[in-house]
C-alpha cells in the first residue's frame, strides 16, 4: 500500500466513481421534511439537522432488517411523480458536488406505486428527474454520468416484472438490475427465472450477497444466478485463511469480480467492526477488485469524500489506493467498454495527478 498521505480538500476534489448507491437512502433531509409535510407523512421530527441526526442512529444499531426499515419515512414522500422528480434530481446534484462522475444509482420500482404509478411510470419519472439533474451539473461545470439498476425486493414476489422494466428502459438510461432487501431467508435462487430472462436479454445484474449472509449467499449469487458484481460481498473472506484463498474466493479474485464494499453501511449492519479493520483494505491488497461505496448517504450519514477520508484517516490510505478503487469502479460499470475507457482515461487518471 502507498504510503502517500491525502488531505480532505484534496479527497474532495478528487474525481470519484459510486457503483452501489440507493436512491431511496440518500435523500436532503429538508427535501424529506418538506415533502412529508405536503403529503402528510409524520416524521420523527420536522428538524432537518434533527432528521439528519434520527436517521444516523436508528441506522446505527448493527442489524440490517433494523437499518432496512428507516426507509419508511423517504419512500412515504417518493410515491408522486413530483416527489420523484425532485429527489432524483437533487440526488444528481449532490454527487456532482461531492465530485462523483459517474455513479449507477439503485432502487425498487414497487416501492413506489402505492400512490398510483404504474411501475413504468416511476420508471420514466426518475429518469426524466435525473435527466434534469445530469443537464444542470454540466451547465455548472461539473458533470456526472449517473446510470440506472432497478432493483426486485427478494423478500417480495415482483422481481420478475422489475426485470421486466430493466429490459424495456435499457436504451432509456437503465444500465442494469439489481435484487435488494433482507438478505438472510431470502436466497437469490428464489428468483431464478429472473436472472435467466436478464442473460437471455444480456442485461448486466449484481446482487446484494455476503453482507448480512455468508459464502453460501454469494456462492448462489455467482455460480447459480450468474450474478456479474456483487453488492457488499464482505464474508468473502470467510473463504480466506491467512492470506490463502479457498476456490470461491479464487474464483471472484480471478475472473475480477467486483465487489461492491460500503465501509459505514457495513458498520451500521454489523458486517464490520471497524473502519480501520473491515475487510476492504485486505481484499485490496489481496487483488481482488474492490470498489468503494456509499450505500445509503443519508441513512449512513457519508459521502464518497467522507468514506474516502475515513478510509485515508483510519486504514493507511494513499492517493495511489483511491485513484484504484475508482479505476475499478468504472472498469466494472454496467456501460459500454469504449465509455469506460475515455472516462478512465479522460477524467478519472488525470484527476489524480496532484
Amino acid at each position: 500500500m502507498t504510503a502517500t498521505r491525502v488531505d480532505a480538500d484534496v479527497i474532495r476534489r478528487l474525481p470519484k466513481a459510486v457503483l452501489h448507491d440507493h436512491l431511496d437512502g440518500g435523500l436532503r433531509p429538508a427535501t424529506v421534511v418538506e415533502l412529508a409535510a405536503a403529503v402528510g407523512h409524520t416524521l420523527p421530527t420536522t428538524d432537518p439537522d434533527e432528521l439528519a441526526a434520527w436517521y444516523f442512529e436508528a441506522a446505527n444499531s448493527g442489524d440490517l432488517v433494523r437499518y432496512i426499515a428507516t426507509f419508511e419515512h423517504t419512500l412515504a414522500v417518493m410515491q408522486s411523480r413530483e416527489g420523484l422528480l425532485r429527489v432524483a434530481e437533487e440526488y444528481v446534484l449532490d454527487l456532482a458536488a461531492d465530485g462523483v462522475v459517474y455513479a449507477e444509482v439503485r432502487y425498487a420500482p414497487e416501492l413506489n406505486t402505492s400512490g398510483g404509478l404504474t411501475l413504468a411510470e416511476v420508471v420514466e419519472t426518475v429518469q426524466e428527474g435525473l435527466a434534469a439533474g445530469m443537464a444542470k451539473a454540466a451547465a455548472a461545470g461539473t458533470p456526472v454520468r449517473v446510470g440506472t439498476l432497478l432493483c426486485g425486493m427478494r423478500m417480495f414476489d415482483r422481481v420478475r416484472e422489475a426485470a421486466d422494466q430493466a429490459v424495456a428502459f435499457r436504451d432509456a438510461g437503465v444500465v442494469g438490475f439489481d435484487i435488494a432487501g433482507a438478505e438472510a431467508g431470502f436466497p437469490a435462487a428464489d428468483h431464478l427465472e429472473a436472472f435467466e430472462h436478464l442473460r437471455r436479454e444480456s442485461v448486466p445484474f449484481t446482487i446484494h450477497a455476503g453482507e448480512a449472509d455468508g459464502l453460501s449467499s454469494i456462492h448462489q449469487a455467482l455460480q447459480i444466478c450468474g450474478a456479474q458484481r456483487l453488492g457488499h460481498g464482505v464474508r468473502i473472506t470467510d473463504d480466506i485463511v491467512d492470506g490463502k484463498l479457498g476456490r470461491l474466493a479464487g474464483w471472484v479474485r480471478d475472473r475480477r469480480i467486483a465487489l461492491e464494499m460500503c465501509p459505514t453501511s457495513n458498520l451500521q449492519t454489523g458486517a464490520a467492526t471497524s473502519i480501520a479493520e473491515h475487510p476492504i483494505t485486505a481484499l485490496k491488497d489481496l487483488g481482488f477488485r474492490v470498489t468503494l461505496n456509499t450505500d445509503n448517504r443519508l441513512v449512513s450519514g457519508t459521502t464518497m469524500t467522507r468514506e474516502m477520508s475515513l478510509l485515508v484517516e483510519e486504514a493507511g490510505w494513499g492517493l495511489e489506493d483511491l485513484r484504484t478503487v475508482t479505476v475499478n469502479a468504472v472498469k466494472s460499470a454496467f456501460i459500454p467498454f469504449d465509455e469506460r475507457k475515455a472516462l478512465i482515461e479522460n477524467v478519472v487518471l488525470p484527476g489524480y495527478e496532484l
